[in-house]
């Protein structure tokens, strides 16, 4: 090799490496960044509870309850997004996200609830241009009290290209009954370093509401469970979910859980919708593990949730995965009287809520 060709091969060298050196810098400086700011939450943390539910829960008298999964006010009828198979991250314009929002909130005055469980609303993340869905929520809501626990905040997502940028999200509860306390629970993490600083840390909301002339409460449950891992992380946080139910049963509280589970109940029609080869499936909740004194609703005639590996809108409906996934689980000192799947055709979320009606048993009442 003469020295000109020595020459050339050294320049190129000394190219390469400073190209994997600045990838190398690159990277340890957001693993660095991330793990600096890290969203690590405690076990448990007391939730601020603002806004004016006022109204008293009485035995015997009727109760609605609504959970509603908004997909952080981006995920309509014109989304696919990349983790279900599609290739979209960016899935709505400002102008989309806020006509999703107003649809939404349109969709849930029109139900009026006494009680609503809102999972991915988002209060200030690139993926929905910065609006703060939660005070928007709270403002054109009125009459309830308001509760928010982060379970999705990361300062900045590099994953992937584009990256999803700053997430600040979270699951929150309205009730038009006064809220005494509200409280932030921590679920077990499935995910580890360093996929786990930049994932999510599901958990439950556990509001309490006194019942008149009763020393009993009633007890809410807003989650959000596991979506994306192995199965293992669903199992460990299902399994303390009903722990945290018992434990208030055991009391003699009446309890209400709802959500966004990413399973279907073992007592549920699971060939309702059919899995498709090559599409997420959901986990699967076997209710035995949780004991007697539970009962467990989901509402098979319309499907809570659809896959967003293309575009909704325009499709051929037959093309895509449906989901059972939302519902309640319910102490049986309460009584259903309704539970129904809202079909709103995935027009303004990939999530249809769910309403369910019941009243608190009085303790003379058959169990």
């Amino acid at each position: 090799m003469n020295e000109k060709a020595k020459t050339i091969a050294f320049k190129i060298l000394r190219i390469l490496l400073i190209v994997i050196l600045s990838i190398v810098v690159i990277l340890a400086g957001m693993i660095a960044f991330l793990s600096i700011t890290e969203y690590r939450p405690k076990d448990r943390e007391s939730l601020e509870v603002t806004g004016g539910g006022t109204k008293n829960a009485v035995i015997g008298e009727e109760i609605s309850v609504l959970t509603f999964n908004i997909g952080y006010g981006a995920l309509g009828d014109n989304a696919d997004f990349f983790m279900d198979g599609g290739k979209s991250v960016n899935t709505a314009d400002k102008a989309r996200v806020e006509q999703n929002l107003s649809g939404i909130l349109g969709s849930v005055k029109s139900l009026d609830p006494d009680i609503v469980f809102f999972q991915e609303i988002d209060k200030s993340s690139t993926r929905s241009h910065k609006i703060n869905e939660y005070e928007k929520f709270k403002n054109e809501l009125g009459g309830y009290s308001f509760s928010f626990a982060n379970n999705f905040k990361v300062a900045f997502l590099p994953y992937p290209i584009p990256p999803i940028g700053k997430v600040d999200s979270g699951i929150a509860t309205a009730s038009r009954f006064g809220v005494e306390s509200a409280e932030r629970v921590q679920l077990p993490i499935p995910f580890s370093w360093p996929v786990r600083m930049a994932n999510l840390k599901r958990c439950v909301i556990i509001s309490r509401i006194p019942i008149e002339n009763s020393d009993k409460e009633l007890v809410l449950f807003n989650l959000h469970l596991e979506a994306y891992d192995s199965g293992e992380g669903k199992e460990k946080q299902t399994k303390m979910l009903a722990d945290l139910l018992k434990a208030e049963t055991d009391k003699g509280n009446y309890v209400i859980a709802g959500g966004d589970f990413n399973q279907i109940f073992s007592t549920a029609d699971k060939n309702a919708y059919p899995a498709k080869d090559g599409m997420w499936k959901p986990g699967e909740i076997d209710v035995s593990a949780f004991g007697e004194g539970f009962n467990f609703l989901m509402d098979s005639g319309t499907p809570t949730c659809r896959s967003l590996d293309k575009a909704y809108k325009g499709a051929d409906r037959s093309d895509f995965q449906y989901y059972l996934i939302d519902g309640f689980i319910v102490s049986d000192n309460i009584e259903v009287n309704l539970v129904k799947t809202q079909d709103l055709d995935f027009v303004c979320s990939d999530h249809n809520p769910v309403l369910m009606k019941l009243v608190l048993k009085g303790n003379n009442d058959e169990n």
